[in-house]
């Protein structure tokens, strides 16, 4: 017969504290086996197609996380708001690029050592222009260095700050990259073919300094910019040589809230950018997924990251105002698989940009109107609330209580993006409200990165196509 066992107030406390413990070495355990969205290396082997091409083609893969989310180093918190006020800056910006020819006379050069002159403009510190959405990490220097940057497609040159910070430098997470503190930094010199290539890429002239050393400035707006010396040094990637000499503007005066990024990588269509640059060694093209907030993506660049059958493409088109932005000709929308009641004339007469910077897409008025009349008929039986800033179709909630009508943007030879609900709607979770993430544009038309969300987007530049594949960073 089994004794009955008795304790002390004290033995029973030393048992609790026991269990206490096996309880937390479980959690641990299992904690050690949980698999977290956010993490620093893009999980490559559920994805083939990049696995092979990295081992292959000694390409690379970069894991691409949302500034304004928790998977981000620098974790930016930003209000609605204030995004879709950076928002309609950041489109203005591309607008003014596609209409007028000397918008980019800004001339910030005259607050570094420059030989001549420079003209006297009224300087400001100003609003970041959209262009802290994405980020990622690539290495400079040697030893090589560790740096988040932001990415955006609608910019060529690549930049970060750099010690001294002659002027300014605003506030980034982690060290300001030192070139006195890299042996293999090299400066450009004003004769060297980078420096002349500089105006097409920043569409701003370049100034000498007293020692003929290059100065670039890459501005964003009326008072963002980044105003530094170009120079070469070792570009890695997961501490992998990618290039020995990549060109880049060592920023002295950097002003505007970059989202606390060490700089930006710039790959549009032009000599000076990222994928100018490697083009020749990788291939003219890259991929990528931006993911939702709480997620990761990943950026992919070389030739066989465009390869896979499960794109469908669309050709790129070239708009003579500005060629290093990636144009698409959009075709047709459909709302619950109708096609929108609007002539192709609309769709033929309006250029449309893919950007990785703009968070809301853009469309012409008349399709615009066309897409938010089809959208509101299909919802006509839910609470709407108050337009929101650019947005003017609203509900309450959000939109995971809608029942979302299936959208789909519609491109020159088929190519087709099949929106899921999270596409189509922006929740505004501070608000309690939930808003259709279209809006007007007064001509331009511009696929933002809300729509962009978990499809892998590919930039065959060498084949003068853009592809679309959903499901790309699942």
């Amino acid at each position: 017969m089994m004794k009955k066992m008795e304790y002390s107030p004290a033995g029973f406390s030393i048992l609790l504290l026991l269990l206490s413990t096996c309880f937390l070495l479980l959690n641990v355990g299992a904690a050690t086996n949980y698999s977290s969205p956010c993490s620093s290396d893009f999980p490559l082997d559920d994805h083939p197609h990049l696995h092979r091409r990295n081992k292959r083609s000694g390409g690379f893969v970069l894991t691409l996380n949302h500034a304004h989310g928790p998977c981000s180093p620098i974790n930016v918190t930003s209000s609605g708001a204030t995004i879709l006020l950076h928002d309609v800056n950041r489109v203005d910006h591309l607008t003014s690029r596609l209409t007028s020819s000397d918008s980019r006379t800004h001339l910030h050069h005259h607050r570094l050592d420059v030989s001549s002159n420079g003209v006297q403009v009224p300087l400001k510190s100003g609003a970041s222009l959209g262009v802290g959405n994405y980020v990622t990490q690539i290495g400079l220097g040697t030893p090589t260095k560790d740096y988040t940057m932001v990415v955006d497609t609608g910019s060529s040159l690549t930049w970060l700050q750099c010690k001294p910070c002659t002027v300014s430098c605003y506030e980034q997470i982690g060290e300001v990259f030192d070139p006195k503190g890299s042996a293999t930094y090299k400066s450009t010199k004003c004769s060297e073919p980078e420096c002349t290539n500089l105006q097409k890429a920043t569409l701003n002239p370049s100034a000498c300094s007293k020692l003929n050393n290059c100065i670039y400035e890459a501005s964003y707006g009326d008072s963002s910019f980044s105003v530094g010396y170009l120079g070469k040094d070792t570009l890695s990637i997961q501490k992998k040589t990618v290039m020995s000499e990549f060109v880049y503007g060592c920023g002295q005066d950097n002003e505007g809230l970059f989202g606390k990024s060490a700089g930006l990588i710039g790959l549009a269509k032009n000599k000076l950018s990222m994928l100018g640059q490697i083009s020749k060694t990788y291939g003219e093209s890259f991929s990528y997924c931006l993911p939702t907030k709480s997620s990761s993506g990943y950026l992919s660049l070389g030739d066989s990251s465009t390869s896979s059958s499960k794109y469908t493409y669309t050709p790129m088109i070239t708009d003579s105002q500005d060629d290093s932005l990636y144009f698409v000709k959009l075709v047709g929308i459909t709302v619950a698989r109708k096609s929108v009641s609007i002539t192709a004339s609309s769709y033929s007469s309006a250029s449309t940009i893919i950007d990785s910077g703009t968070v809301i897409t853009r469309l012409p008025s008349v399709i615009f109107s066309a897409l938010n009349d089809s959208v509101v008929a299909s919802l006509s039986k839910y609470p709407r609330a108050p337009a929101y800033s650019i947005l003017e179709t609203c509900f309450k909630g959000s939109y995971k209580s809608l029942p979302v009508p299936p959208v789909s943007l519609i491109f020159d030879g088929k190519a087709e993006m099949k929106l899921s609900p999270q596409n189509v709607f922006y929740d505004l979770t501070s608000k309690s409200i939930t808003c259709l993430a279209f809006a007007k544009s007064a001509s331009v038309g511009i696929i933002g990165n809300q729509q962009q969300q978990t499809f892998s987007v590919a930039y065959d530049v060498g084949r003068s196509r853009i592809g679309f594949a959903a499901g790309g960073c699942s």
